[in-house]
């Protein structure tokens, strides 16, 4: 039988703090690896040498510690806490990440753009720190705690889509019309989580949380034209 884990407050700030100062200058290596891949099967010059540029230039960040982006990011949080979990703290879950956020964001090393505002819909202030993060909090078996964190830029966040279709609408058909429709506002290369089914929120919440999942569409691709099957990645994207 699972023993109790006791998870103290300074350690969940830390492990915060760490994370986003760790995934604002490097890339994932499924990322990596995956835009090499496309770089390998570009036929177009002018594509080839945008993705040249965005492997060195990850190179560069992750060399120097310095942000990949200047959009640092919204911090999306996926949190799957263990029923046999305790906090050795006196603050809520959320008070502790948003605390190793505020740090992360401030650390003097490599300081991060804050993009969050108190008040979107009135004065638009600033909060200076990023914070309050998106945080999503699972109660799962067992007696750890698993923390997925994510730096959405804002340019990508508002190319969100989201559409009630008709039982009989063809999913693969609305993706297809709809991407041509974002247009450049979104920092490239474009990675699409597609979340199915539920209500509303929780088909959002499904995309969000499929863009945490390795990048494997090259194998999807070469597994989908050896079934010639032309839906090759929806079983994937529905989670």
């Amino acid at each position: 039988m699972a023993s109790i884990t006791l998870i103290k407050e300074d350690d969940l700030i830390q492990s915060i703090q760490d994370a986003l100062q760790y995934i604002s200058y490097y890339h994932p290596v499924d990322f990596i690896q995956a835009v090499h891949g496309a770089y390998e099967r570009e036929e177009s010059a002018a594509a080839k040498d945008a993705m040249a540029q965005i492997l060195i230039n990850s190179r560069m960040c992750a060399e120097g510690h310095r942000p990949i982006c200047q959009d640092t990011g919204i911090v999306n949080v996926f949190v799957s806490v263990g029923m046999k979990v305790q906090f050795d703290t006196e603050q809520s879950l959320d008070d502790l990440i948003n605390e190793g956020v505020r740090r992360a964001y401030a650390l003097p090393d490599n300081v991060l753009r804050a993009s969050v505002l108190s008040d979107p819909a009135g004065a638009r202030l600033n909060t200076k720190d990023n914070t309050p993060a998106v945080i999503h909090v699972d109660l799962v078996p067992g007696n750890e705690v698993s923390i997925h964190v994510a730096a959405k830029g804002g340019g990508s966040e508002a190319k969100s889509k989201l559409a009630m279709l008709n039982p009989a609408d063809s999913i693969v058909d609305w993706v297809e019309r709809t991407v041509p429709t974002m247009g450049a506002g979104w920092c490239p290369p474009g990675m699409l989580g597609i979340g199915i089914g539920g209500t509303a929120e929780k088909a959002v919440l499904l995309a969000k949380e499929s863009l945490m999942d390795p990048i494997d569409i090259h194998e999807l691709r070469k597994r989908g034209q050896a079934l010639g099957s032309k839906n090759f990645g929806w079983k994937f994207l529905r989670k």
